[in-house]
Order: structure tokens, then sequence, then C-alpha cells
């Protein structure tokens, strides 16, 4: 496929199976799902679901920053839950996070995520 190219960065998650971090076609960067791993130690990080939001956030703005975007350049967010109760938390972290115009979202409960998360997040980054 032309102008397709991996992105990768140590500043989140490797890849803990058959996928990339991020695959760059054209100017649109397709975010694989990002768990509350820390990057350094590959393990999760202990703390309460709040905790959790904000490294899947702070694991995507890597890999974002590692295409030569950021979050804002998002325009489209899934987000899975093992509890969909913590939506209203996603919200509030989410807005300190982004700015209007925010992304288009889904959000999306489910029975389990890798490694035991409470949270996933992928999405779709354009760079202009």
């Amino acid at each position: 496929m032309p102008n397709r190219s991996t992105i990768s960065t140590d500043k989140a998650p490797a890849a803990i199976g058959t996928y990339s971090q991020a695959i760059k076609v054209g100017s649109t960067v397709y975010l694989s799902g990002q768990i509350p791993l820390d990057p350094a130690t590959m393990t999760l990080v202990e703390g309460d679901i709040a905790v959790q939001i904000r490294r899947v956030f702070d694991n995507l703005s890597a890999v974002c920053d590692a295409a030569g975007g950021n979050l804002q350049a998002i325009v489209k967010l899934n987000i899975f839950l093992t509890d969909l109760s913590h939506f209203a938390t996603v919200n509030e972290i989410m807005a300190q996070y982004f700015h209007e115009p925010y992304p288009a979202r889904a959000a999306i409960g489910v029975a389990a995520l890798p490694k035991g998360a409470e949270v996933e997040m992928d999405g779709v980054l354009i760079l202009e």
C-alpha cells in the first residue's frame, strides 16, 4: 500500500500483540487501542478509574506526538469501558485533554479488556 508507515514510540506502551501502535496512510493515522499501561514498566497503573483514564490519554498523546500530531487532531475516538458508570469520569477528564471541536466519539461497554484494564481507547488522527 503506498504511503503507509508504522508509527512507534517508547513513550507509549509497546504493542503486546500482532499490531502496531499506529499506522499512517497519507495524512490519516489509525491509533491502536491503548490501555492504562505504564510504558516504562508495561504494567497497569495503580489507582482508581481516573488514574487509568489519564494514563490512556497520555499514551494516546504520546503516539499522536510520534505521528507528528496531537490529541486535538483526533477526529474519531472510541472508548471501551468495563463499567459504563465511569462514563461521567471519562467526560470530566476528557475535557482536560481536549477542547472544542471535540472528536466524534463512541463509548462502548465491554465484558473485559486486555490485562484486566477497565478502559481502552483507540482513534483516528488527521495530520494537516
